[in-house]
This record gives C-alpha cells, structure tokens and sequence, in this order.
C-alpha cells in the first residue's frame, strides 16, 4: 500500500523528473503526497500530489497532516471544505446552484476535484455537510454535489454525506404565502430539530396539515434530497447538541473541536424558539446562520455565515459576560462583505487574518470598502522589522485572475471543417444583450477569457502556526502569508 506523507515546508517544488529543476507544480504546506517508491534517505523521491506525477525533495515531506481550511471561490455565496489531520471532511455551504454561477462552478467541483485527482478515489464522503441557513448561495453547491441530475457534471458520481446540520430556519408557504414558518411573541417556533420533523412539514406530512405550513421551494427540493439521502440530520445551536459542540467535535487532545456560538436558541412555551429580527425575512435568514468556532490547539477559527448588524449585536449582549469566546486568529468575514455589520462585533473578534467570500454578480458590490477597511483596523496587530505581519485581509473575489486575450483564429465546425478565418479574411461579429438592450461588437477586436485562476484562499495551521496562501496567476506558486496564534 502506498505511504502517505505531507509536505513540511511552506512551499515545496514538484520537479518533473529527479536530476533536473524543471517544475511541474508548486506544493503547499500540508499538501498530500503519496510515495510511489521507498523513501530514500536524501535527494528526491517519486511521488504524486496534487493529481500529478513527480519528484520532490524527502527533506520537505514529514508525516505531520495538518489541519487544511478551503474557502472556495464560489462566486457570489459562500463555500468552505475543512479538512482534520485524521481526514475527516467538513463542507460547510457550497454557492450557487452550477446554473446561476457565472463560471458554472462551485464547491461541488472543487470537492469533486479534490478527492478524484488529489486523492485518486472514486468515491466522494464528507463525514459532515452544513448549510450555515437557508440561502440559495450558500446550499446551492451542497445541492449540486448531492442531486443526481448534477452527476454528470462530477467525475465521481458516488457521493456519501454521513451527517446533515443546519440552523433550523426554514423556508415554508402556507397557501401561496411564502415565510419563515409560524413565530410566536417575536420567536420563530417550533424549530424542526431532526429528519422526522422535517418529514412531517413536507406535503402531506402531518405537521404540514395540522398547521397548514410545508416546506416550499428549491429549499423544499434540496432537502428532500437531503433527508433521502444522509441518515443523521440535526439542528444546531449554542445550547443544543453535545454541550454545543458539533456532534463526534468536541474537544479532545490533538483533535480540532467545533464550537456553535450561535444561533442562540431560546425557549418560547417551554420549546426552543429563535429570536424574529426586524424588517424581514432576508434578515432572519442571515441572522440565524450558523456561528461555528474550529478550535486546534491553540489556534481558533470562526465562521460566521451571513450574520448582519442586528444577530450580531444580539449575540454581543449574550455574550457579555463571556465576550473572550468570540475572539479569533481568523475569521470568514460575514455576508460577503456587506457593510451591514457591527463595528463592535468585529472590534470583539480582533482577527489576525480575515477571508471575504465574493463574487463578480452586479447589484451586490461586494466586498463593502468600510469593510474591508473595518476587517483591518480592528484586526490583531502584529508589526516585525517595521512590516505588517496581522491583520491579512483576503477576498476570494480578489485572489480570482484572469488571462485575456484578442482572438488569433475562428474555427467552425468539427476539425474546422467549415473553416477556418481570421481578421484577413473573413469579417466577424458578436451580438449579446447588455442592461436590456441588445449590442454588436466587432469579433477580432474583442478580448476573451483563455485562462483563469480560481480565488481559492488556502489555510493551514499545526495548532500553533497559521499558513495563508492564495495562488500567483504569473507562474502558478504560491503567495504566502504566517503568523502565530495569539492563544
């Protein structure tokens, strides 16, 4: 059976061949390498990484694994793998449904990617999948990776999720009326806790006509899929569950737990019920995402979902007496970015690093500049030899780049049967509707896109070292970023 080992260093090459400098890849801190001949005592050894072929130094691999964080770029949503030193995997939202993304990519694709060319399987298991709340680009990619008409989109199409946990708010319709569900005295109750609470608000089921409410829409769809298919489904929040951690997360030596700071869940009758926020339903679904703390050693990581200015002063005020649990070496910035955001909240967290999922879609102008200027100033500052080392701020919006270029030829047909033109000979044009209005533009002198570099933000840490690495789009390395934890 081949050996697994880890890559030491913060960067490492994959050379092509074991005499020469020619790089074929650039690996990262963590990355998986398999050893495909016995490990020799120095020089370099045959392995495959990252879905390739090559040779690499043995003083830069180890048996250390590493705790690994994705954050994926989703475009507009949000999408985050987590991956244990003991190999379990966590997805955590997943984007836009492929149709609606402008790149027809999500996280069901890099997921795809990572166990068929990283790993060599054939077989896709995530020992967890949450949505952070009920948002089409955050559950989207987690529909995709899961629906079997989106199959033929994924190399692999064997998909097993072990464990299924969410919020608990839910989308409903009750006649042709679209909300949240019933609320009671300013709270959202009942609160669907499992898989047969959620069956009995699917059509037909005995909630849905005792009260008149079913689950509605794509979010209606999506967890039917999921209630058909993952055995274990659970609401979380701060008082639920394993002493408000995750369930098989809580702490342990030299394992990460997970901590669920938020919802924070109430009683309302003697039944959990969640606080109904202000001015609608888009804040309440955003309000109550999921606030998840990842904890290894001394490292802390918090992911925050869409929290906006009301949930998160709301979680400040139940805090209050333990407002130290909210502080963090890094954090995913809530809601993309938005500037509906408590400067306080942020003030609280004091993040070393923080990562802003954001796409390229018109109307949401993501990420907000008083945020990213917010994300800074109130970061954990750590200046050596006169340089900043924290706070970092990323966004996965702004790690994405492009190569661009006039087009050479134009081919029509298989094989160009039907020809083959260029500027000189042959006159060409493009026609596309732009703001409603439809437009023409001559071919050759319009600029397309030949390559592209996700804004895929890499994190890696041993619990006490935190690796940030974006990708460079001259030459495929690696940008990268340390700190220590301040814990």
């Amino acid at each position: 059976m081949a050996t697994t080992m880890y890559v030491s260093e913060d960067t490492t090459s994959l050379f092509k061949d074991k005499t020469t400098n020619k790089v074929a890849r650039h690996l990262l801190w963590g990355d998986v390498v398999i050893l495909q001949e016995d490990l020799p005592a120095s020089g370099r050894v045959k392995v495959k990484a990252r879905g390739w072929t090559g040779y690499v130094n043995t003083s830069h691999i180890g048996e250390q694994a590493l705790l690994e964080y994705y954050f994926i770029d989703v475009g507009q949503g949000d999408g985050v793998l987590i991956v244990t030193p003991d190999r379990k995997h966590i997805l955590i939202d997943g984007g836009y449904i492929r149709s609606k993304q402008l790149t027809k990519r999500n996280a069901a694709d890099f997921v795809d990617w990572k166990f068929k060319k990283e790993y060599g399987k054939n077989k896709i298991t995530l020992d967890v999948m949450m949505a952070s709340h009920n948002d089409e680009d955050h559950y989207g990619g987690l529909w995709d990776l899961i629906n079997p008409e989106e199959t033929d989109e994924l190399e692999i199409s064997n998909v097993e999720v072990k464990n299924f946990y969410y919020a608990g708010i839910n989308w409903f319709k009750k006649g042709t009326t679209r909300s949240l569900g019933p609320n009671k005295s300013g709270y959202y109750t009942p609160l669907l806790d499992n898989k047969t609470a959620l069956k009995k608000y699917l059509p037909g089921g005995s909630g849905a006509t005792a009260t008149g409410y079913e689950l509605q829409g794509q979010w209606k769809s999506f967890m039917e899929l999921v209630i058909g298919q993952v055995e274990n489904i659970e609401r979380l929040s701060h008082k639920k569950n394993e002493n408000g951690y995750v369930p098989g997360f809580t702490p342990k030596p030299g394992k990460p737990s997970i901590k669920v700071l938020a919802p924070v869940e109430e009683s309302v009758d003697g039944k959990p019920a969640l606080k109904k926020f202000s001015n609608g339903d888009a804040q309440n679904t955003n309000g109550h995402s999921l606030l998840l703390r990842v904890d290894y050693g001394k490292t802390r990581v918090l992911l925050t979902g869409d929290l906006n200015a009301q949930s998160q002063k709301h979680i400040l005020n139940f805090y209050q007496d333990n407002i130290g649990e909210l502080a963090c070496d890094l954090t995913k910035a809530c809601h993309h970015g938005s500037d509906d955001c408590s400067f306080e909240f942020l003030t609280t967290l004091s993040a070393s690093a923080t990562v802003i999922s954001s796409g390229d879609n018109e109307g949401h102008n993501h990420p907000r500049p008083k945020i990213v200027a917010a994300s800074g100033i109130t970061g954990h500052k750590t200046i050596k030899d006169d340089r900043i080392v924290t706070p970092l701020v990323y966004s996965t919006e702004i790690a994405r780049s492009y190569k661009i270029d006039n087009p050479e030829k134009l081919v029509l047909g298989k094989d160009g049967e039907e020809g083959i033109f260029n500027s000189s000979n042959k006159k060409a044009a493009i026609q596309f509707t732009s703001s409603g209005k439809v437009r023409t533009r001559d071919f050759w002198d319009s600029m397309f896109v030949t390559g592209l570099i996700y804004g895929l933000v890499n994190v890696r840490t041993d619990g006490d070292k935190i690796l940030c690495a974006t990708m460079s789009e001259k030459d495929g390395d690696w940008q990268v970023e340390t700190f220590k934890s301040r814990f």
